[in-house]
């Protein structure tokens, strides 16, 4: 081949992707764990979320502890403890699992589960069978 012959390379193309393997690509494979923290700690703050909720309307005291504003009531101690839960078990899950090849499906698996806990907790008809009669 001469030189007048070699190929040029466009700006615009793009380089070919790594050969995708069983165990994902061949080059540049980055662990799951961190990102698996991250939407486990997402569910788990929507579980706290609901676990307040349904803790405030069992008990006065609860709800007395979590109403940190007059104006809004229990509701801003039970959103500031759901923030407070996710961000702590975020940063826990990120440095337990952050070089482990976890795999997301399951970790979304296990943060709808969770979700679905904190809905329910906060469902007025769930939340009202623990109130004191």
């Amino acid at each position: 081949m001469t030189q007048h012959e070699k190929r040029t390379p466009r700006t615009d193309e793009r380089p070919a992707p790594p050969p995708v393997t069983d165990k994902g690509t061949a080059e540049h494979d980055r662990p799951e764990g961190p990102i698996s923290a991250a939407i486990i700690a997402a569910g788990i703050g929507a579980a706290a979320l609901g676990l307040f909720t349904t803790l405030a309307e069992a008990s006065t005291g609860m709800a007395d502890w979590l109403q940190w504003n007059e104006r809004v009531g229990p509701l801003s101690g039970k959103t500031v403890m759901a923030v407070i839960v996710w961000l702590v078990s975020w940063v826990v899950l990120h440095l337990a699992l952050r070089n482990k090849p976890r795999e997301t499906g399951r970790a979304l698996t296990v943060a709808l589960v969770l979700i679905g806990l904190g809905v329910l907790g906060t469902y007025p008809t769930f939340f009202q069978l623990f109130a004191p009669e």
